[in-house]
């Protein structure tokens, strides 16, 4: 059996468990919104229309922070068609997603959702079909108390408090084509720098986030990230990532990988700001927002959109159906956010029910849990205190995407107040057991509060309304700690949580 070599030490702190790192998405997009989070005719739902089975389920995957309204959606929307009585709301095309949106949820709703769901709104504004004058109205309706025009109308229609809503994106994906407003970086640069500019004189302590690349593959990534910030650096706090992956034919070693990618993606996208702050010598530094991660399977025939004359509310669209590999993927890139959470002030999983979710529904009927649902709630509910850095010496494996790696993957999360030690770690091999012995003698006397392992012979596995739960984090009883050396054997294609304190 191959061994790989872990050491944990409290003196290799990265940084702080962020708890923005946990965060997720929500978007006019398909059933995420209607027949996900909204049922009315559900019989969970409650005054506003919303499934509290769903609720229940966001509070148990330890979600902290929402983004809405999107996604591409955000740049066509008019936010104020989704205020006041619902019964005079206009239906409008949404350009995004080739779909009919009624502007049953709003602002106001969805303030309401996130305080029932406990979560933090982080709110997007328009800034492909519209800009600055749109984004000032909306913070004075979200932020301001009273006496101004929109705030008195946020207070007519029911909210008589502000929602002092402190995350803000400017915008999405700017750089993508297929954007509605899509701009150059020099454009989208200036525009970020004086929206951002103006929100401030409303509100000075929000937290501003520049569109950064849509992704590592586009032609203009970097050169993208340099110019935006050249022209927003002073007025923003942080800049955004986003990255999908998918397994593509066959390839399982390289896809089980991907958190190779993403650790790439961040160092460039951190080294590209810090390039920009040493140019104009500043001491503040812009910090990463990976605000839309997963993985996500764009050829499967739910992810087109509808065309022609076909306009439909709330259609089947990235309804992924997510194995256990998906799974193993997910936490490894839980992983590198954490590994990164120096840089990574913030990230959303990319979405929270029905599109490339955790969360499934039936319109009217069952919730259920995908597999990639256990390996966030672990990684959200488990880390506290300082993310530690993992030494690992480990055997590699050949991959066709990224070289060599290593079999093992891990980070962990240390609690001085607690005493307890939380060891997160994949096993990216797709045919070996390891045997995991992890140094753990700077941490003193400890042992083994609790160990899990989610696997399954069949990594292709998949969880249904009818089966949720026969694969999903198990014990692991080969963890044990003897003489400062805690030991565990991980299965391949594995995800793993071992827990020790005194």
């Amino acid at each position: 059996m191959r061994t790989a070599r872990l050491t944990v030490d409290p003196a290799f702190r990265v940084g702080p468990v962020r708890r923005h790192t946990f965060g997720s998405f929500v978007e006019h997009l398909g059933r995420c919104v209607y027949t996900g989070i909204h049922d009315p005719g559900h019989p969970t739902a409650d005054a506003d229309g919303f499934r509290r089975d769903v609720i229940d389920l966001t509070r148990e995957l330890g979600v902290s922070t929402v983004r809405y309204p999107g996604g591409n959606f955000v740049s066509g929307y008019r936010w104020e068609d989704g205020i006041g009585p619902v019964e005079q709301r206009p239906r409008r095309l949404d350009l995004a997603w080739h779909s009919t949106e009624p502007n049953t949820v709003g602002v106001d709703e969805f303030m309401r959702w996130c305080a029932a769901a406990h979560v933090e709104p982080m709110m997007a504004v328009n800034l492909g079909t519209r800009g600055i004058q749109d984004a000032l109205e909306l913070l004075e309706y979200c932020n301001v108390p009273s006496g101004t025009h929109f705030s008195d109308l946020r207070r007519a229609n029911g909210a008589a408090d502000p929602y002092r809503v402190k995350f803000w994106c400017l915008g999405n994906e700017m750089d993508g084509p297929w954007q509605l407003g899509h701009k150059t970086a020099r454009e989208y640069g200036r525009l970020a720098a004086e929206t951002a500019r103006a929100m401030r004189m409303v509100d000075p302590d929000l937290a501003l986030v520049a569109c950064g690349s849509s992704g590592t593959t586009m032609p203009t990534f970097g050169e993208w990230e340099r110019i935006v910030l050249t022209e927003s650096y002073e007025e923003v706090d942080l800049i955004s990532a986003h990255a999908y992956y998918r397994e593509e034919d066959g390839d399982l070693a390289s896809f089980l990988a991907s958190a190779v990618d993403m650790d790439r993606f961040i160092s460039a996208v951190a080294a590209t700001a810090d390039a920009v702050r040493a140019a104009k010598k500043l001491d503040k530094r812009i910090h990463v927002s990976f605000d839309e991660w997963n993985a996500w399977y764009r050829l499967r025939a739910e992810s087109p959109p509808p065309t022609g004359d076909d306009w439909p509310v709330a259609p089947v669209l990235l309804e992924d159906r997510y194995n256990v590999a998906d799974a193993v993927v997910v936490g490894s890139l839980l992983i590198s956010l954490l590994r990164n959470t120096d840089r990574v002030h913030a990230a959303s999983l990319a979405q929270l029910v029905n599109v490339i979710a955790p969360i499934m529904t039936e319109p009217g009927g069952r919730v259920w849990k995908q597999t990639i649902f256990h390996p966030f709630a672990q990684a959200s509910n488990l880390a506290s205190g300082d993310v530690l850095r993992v030494a690992i010496d480990s055997p590699t494996h050949e991959t066709a995407k990224w070289g060599d790696v290593t079999d093992v993957d891990a980070v962990a999360s240390h609690d001085a107040e607690t005493g307890e030690t939380v060891v997160f770690v994949v096993n990216r091999s797709t045919t070996e057991d390891i045997t995991l012995e992890v140094d753990v003698r700077s941490l003193g006397a400890v042992r083994v509060l609790a160990a899990t392992t989610l696997h399954n012979p069949d990594h292709t596995w998949a969880a249904t309304a009818d089966d949720d739960s026969s694969v999903a984090p198990r014990p692991n009883a080969t963890a044990t700690v003897t003489d400062g050396a805690l030991t565990a054997v991980v299965p391949p294609v594995s995800w793993s949580v071992l827990r020790i304190g005194r």
